[in-house]
């Protein structure tokens, strides 16, 4: 069964990380100690090979995470334009349908900020994307009512468009949360940064003279660039996380609305 590194706290994961890379390093130093004195012509060769492979991985994964870490802030800013350009026009409408939908609308924002501000549990996650679905129906029914009084209306035309808009982007908004590095992607870039440790306790070893402090540091970096990566692809958790401040701009401006 594939192991989801997702579900493991950043911090652990470094520190085994390290832990292996580090024991890999002393593993190839030994071997290679006990092949000092025999033909070892290639190793430097296949050592300079496994690093470049795994220089090429480590772009590769960190463009992956970037890509979907840009994409998760762009969400959040479009569904948040969306969500303000609805409450706007929204003021637009006749009453008591402007009023209702409103209301409707800061308690969608609120629910919208919520599921990111924290890691909710499935449980959760599901529960906020259900009562989101349910605010949505509201403010569609609004929307048909005031249609249903006059469909000539050019406010209430603004508002449908506006509120079919803002419908869309809450599925882009989540995709966007849900895309994620694939963790066997993740697991071959250990298992090559591993490889490439060894390799490298490996040269030191059939070098008496040669010191273990480039062979640690190397793997340290190493494990500090990957746990970057996968800092990049946690939008809620970690220590690089996906702004919420337009969404949080929207939901100030909509309480702020009196009429």
């Amino acid at each position: 069964m594939m192991i989801e590194l997702h579900d493991y706290d950043l911090v652990p994961i470094f520190l085994v990380s390290v832990a292996v890379m580090l024991a890999c390093s002393e593993i190839g130093r030994w071997l290679g100690g006990r092949t000092v004195g025999r033909t070892a012509k290639n190793i430097s060769t296949l050592e300079s090979s496994i690093l470049a492979l795994l220089a090429l991985m480590i772009g590769f994964t960190f463009a992956m995470a970037l890509s979907r870490f840009e994409g998760r802030r762009e969400a959040v800013l479009h569904e948040a334009n969306a969500i303000g350009t609805t409450a706007l026009r929204a003021r637009l409408l006749p009453p008591p349908h402007r009023a209702e939908a409103l209301k409707l609308l800061r308690e969608y924002v609120q629910i919208r900020l919520q599921i990111t501000q924290r890691i909710p549990s499935p449980m959760e996650l599901n529960a906020a994307i259900a009562r989101s679905n349910e605010l949505q129906e509201a403010l569609w029914q609004q929307a048909k009512a005031v249609a249903g009084k006059d469909a000539a209306m050019v406010p209430t035309g603004l508002f449908i468009q506006t509120l079919n808009e803002m419908i869309d982007l809450q599925e882009t908004r989540l995709t966007a949360l849900r895309n994620r590095v694939p963790s066997i992607v993740l697991m071959a870039l250990y298992s090559i940064a591993v490889i490439a440790s060894g390799f490298m306790g490996y040269g030191s070893g059939l070098e008496v003279r040669r010191s273990r402090l480039p062979v640690y540091i190397a793997s340290i970096l190493i494990c500090a660039v990957i746990l970057l990566i996968q800092d990049l692809d946690r939008p809620s958790s970690g220590f690089i996380t996906t702004s919420q401040q337009p969404m949080v701009d929207a939901a100030a401006s909509i309480a702020g609305y009196t009429d």
